[in-house]
Order: C-alpha cells, then structure tokens, then sequence
C-alpha cells in the first residue's frame, strides 16, 4: 500500500453508496455495524432493524484495470427480532450490535451476529444445482404412491439459478445480564468472547449451552461501581491474549494462561494524569471513556478511541501511547451543549488498514478522519451525496473554530451533530474503505 496522503490532498474518491437516497429515514433502517471478511471479497453491515446484508465484490471491477473496489448484494436476511424479558420487563431491541467474520474453511461462509442479548452464527451457502428424478418423491416434494412405483429411477442433478441461503447454526443465549457491547473471534477459530458492561464470556462454537467467565468486573455492592467495560478483543495471532478497555480511559491486556479467571490483568495502558488543573473539567472523565479498542493486524500495535482523540499503543509500553491524534479538537469547547444533547456519550468505533500504516475513525457533520502513521499526515473527509458520481475525487474538508472563515471551510457552529459516522471498515489487502452514514454505506477507494 502506497502512502495514502500526500501534498495536502486526499487520494481518496467515490466508488458507490448503498441504501435508500431520500431523507425520509427510518429508525430501522440506520446502520450499527459494519465489517469486512478476512480476504474482502465480503462486506456485511447490520442495521437497527435486525437485518444483515452482505455485499460480494463485483468480479468485474476486481479485473479491470485500475481495480475498482465495487460491490453487490449477495444476501438479506433477517438476524435478530424484538425479544420481551418478562422477568426483568424489559424490551429487547432487535438492532444488530456488531458482526464478526469467521474465516473460511469451505464454500460456505460463516459469520457471527449479536443484538444486546443474543449471539447467533449463521451460515451463508450458495446453492446452483437441484436433484430430480426422486423415486419416493416427486420434484415438489410430494409423496408418490407406494403403488404407483414401478421402474427405479436413478436421481439427476440439475443446474439452477444460483440462490444464496442464510441459515442459523447456532444461537447463543442466556448468557449475559447486561447489553452486549463487544464479540471477537479468536485467532484458534474455535472459541469467541463476548463482553458487556460487567463481564466477558468465552464460548466454544460448537457448545451453546455454555460458556466461561473469564472477567467480572461487577461489585459486590451497585453503588460502589465505578467503571464499566466498553469494549474487548482478542490478540490476532496469540490465543491466549485479549484486551478489553473501560469507561475510565484505561485498557487491560490478559493472559488466559495465569488464571482461569482474568481479573487480574497482565498489563494496563493508562495515560498519565495531566498534572495541569487548569486542563480539568467536568466532564473530563466522560470524554476519556474509551468507546473502541482494535489490535493491530500484526499484533504489535493498538488503537483506542476516546471523545476527542485516537491513541496508539505499542503492547512492549504500558505507561503512555507512542501516537496521538485529534479527532475533533474544535469540540472541546463545546462540551457543554454537547453533553446537554447527549452527544458526548457517542460511541465511535476505529479501525485499521491492512498494513497497520494508517487509522480511520468517524466524526460529525458525516466526517471521518484518516491518519497516516508514515509520514503523520492527516486528512478529513465527508460522506456526502454531494460526490455520488463515480470517481469524484474527495476534497478535504477543514473546519474553522474562530474569526474569518476561508472559502471552503465550515465554521464549528454549523456542524451537524446528528450526522455522525461511528461505523467504518477498511479493508484488509486494499485501500478501500466502508463508511456507515446513517441508513447509506459509502464505499470510496484510492483515486490510482
């Protein structure tokens, strides 16, 4: 992969968008969640609504020269439905919280999905040929009459219009008190972890029935909870090692080798404190709440996402980041107003590109931000329906905190905070990049 910033302009531009293009937004329809299988061939995305889609490559735009990065709808189907909790009395929204990508064995695909309650794996199979000439049978499925066989006849197999099934596998439930926030497939294949405030489990695919607890965090007495766990992942290439990050800004590395329960941690990554009071706020402990931790591709590296800002990690250092880039600085003193409309509790998740050299995390006005950690540029662009021709390259976008606004930048009160891009993916081998915009998916890719 190229440097992906250069000459203060963006080598990014538009390939497609996906989803309904009027204004008229339904609840249902808003994305959650959205992710690339492990060669890119496949991108799914969940939605409040419950529904998975995946998108396949366009084999033609894969060939053609330069590559494009297109893709179609393979398959709909539906994952999660609302679920009442008559115990406790409670609604369970069928919203998809996040998707994760099993890695292939066969033809099929297999993926897992959560809502806030229940995980389920699904298998995604395709299916061109049909058997006929059963003799019990006929072609409909009816049953023949005993009495009218009397030859037997050797079943064929015919070619069929290619039909792609969504199948559940397994579902795995009644395990989790609190909101699901977090699953991560382990790099063995065979085991996954799902987190939520309180606890994370370890699950065997193969057992639905059980499942371990291998942290909890959870007080003996309520009123003493201090903190609360917003995210969790396993190590790419070690099994025994994952992470998981908390409402307090800080992130625990365990080591499911010491303990069967890893409530004590191996090693934690906190920042230190600024020892400038003039620095503190009110809400500086709500802004240093970590919505989003991901481990690098190779394993070596972190990224964790707070309000304002991106930090990058090496696993070898726990007392401080190696890198930190601001997100949205400008917004710092507007942290009041955003607290008063609830703003400031958004979570925005991160992500790396294949080659771990550059991060992309989302912001408001349907801004995301890329970060190349070569060469520590930076660029801002903006999923708009503005640049929906194909090809239209993205224009950076700046923002103007104070006196004269330049021609094309956008002033910080005219931001649209209900506009945000929290979901994104980048895919593992190529720069192209998912961006979620409320109910539309904007694929965009570098412009060579």
């Amino acid at each position: 992969m190229h440097t992906l910033l250069g000459n203060g302009e963006t080598s990014w531009c538009f390939s497609q968008i996906k989803g309904a293009l009027d204004d008229d937004v339904t609840e249902a329809d808003i994305i959650s969640c959205v992710e690339f299988n492990h060669d890119g061939e496949l991108l799914a995305t969940g939605d409040k609504g419950g529904r998975v889609v995946i998108f396949q490559r366009d084999p033609s735009s894969k060939a053609s020269t330069p590559r494009r990065g297109e893709y179609n709808v393979y398959s709909t189907f539906q994952s999660h439905e609302p679920e009442f909790d008559y115990l406790k009395s409670l609604e369970i929204e069928e919203k998809i919280n996040k998707i994760r990508w099993l890695k292939r064995k066969n033809q099929s695909h297999f993926l897992l999905s959560t809502n806030d309650k229940t995980i389920k794996l699904w298998k995604v199979s395709e299916r061109d040929k049909r058997v006929e000439g059963y003799n019990t049978r006929e072609d409909n499925g009816s049953i023949r009459d005993p009495a009218s066989i009397n030859t037997l006849r050797v079943p064929s197999i015919k070619p069929m219009d290619l039909m792609v099934e969504a199948s559940p596998r397994r579902i795995f439930a009644n395990a989790h008190t609190y909101h699901i926030n977090s699953i991560s497939v382990n790099s063995d294949q065979e085991t996954y972890l799902s987190a939520d405030d309180l606890r994370i489990n370890l699950w065997h695919l193969e057992i639905t029935d059980q499942s371990f607890n291998i942290v909890d965090i959870k007080p003996a007495n309520m009123e003493e909870l201090t903190e609360v766990i917003t995210a969790a992942e396993f190590h790419p290439t070690e099994c025994n090692v994952f992470v998981y990050s908390s409402s307090k800004g800080t992130i625990r590395l365990c080591d499911m080798r010491s303990s069967a329960l890893c409530d004590r941690h191996a090693k934690l990554f906190e920042e230190p404190e600024d020892v400038d009071t003039t620095n503190k706020s009110f809400f500086r402990e709500i802004i240093s709440s970590i919505s989003d931790v991901k481990l690098s591709n190779s394993g070596r590296y972190m990224i964790s996402r707070d309000y304002l800002s991106i930090k990058v990690w090496d696993l070898h250092m726990e007392t401080r980041p190696i890198e930190t880039y601001p997100v949205h600085e400008y917004l710092r003193t507007k942290l009041c107003s955003l607290y008063e409309n609830d703003c400031i509790f958004d979570k925005f998740e991160c992500c790396w590109n294949g080659n771990d050299s550059a991060i992309m995390t989302g912001s408001y006005n349907n801004f995301f931000r890329i970060f190349d950690r070569n060469t520590s540029k930076d660029v801002t662009l903006e999923a708009s329906r503005d640049i929906i021709k194909p090809k239209t390259v993205l224009k950076p976008r700046k923002v103007c905190t104070g006196g004269k606004r330049k021609k094309d930048e956008i002033s910080v009160d005219c931001l649209a905070f209900n506009k945000r891009i929290l979901h994104t993916a980048w895919h593992p081998l190529e720069n192209i990049i998912a961006v979620a915009a409320t109910n539309n998916l904007f694929i965009f890719q570098d412009k060579f």
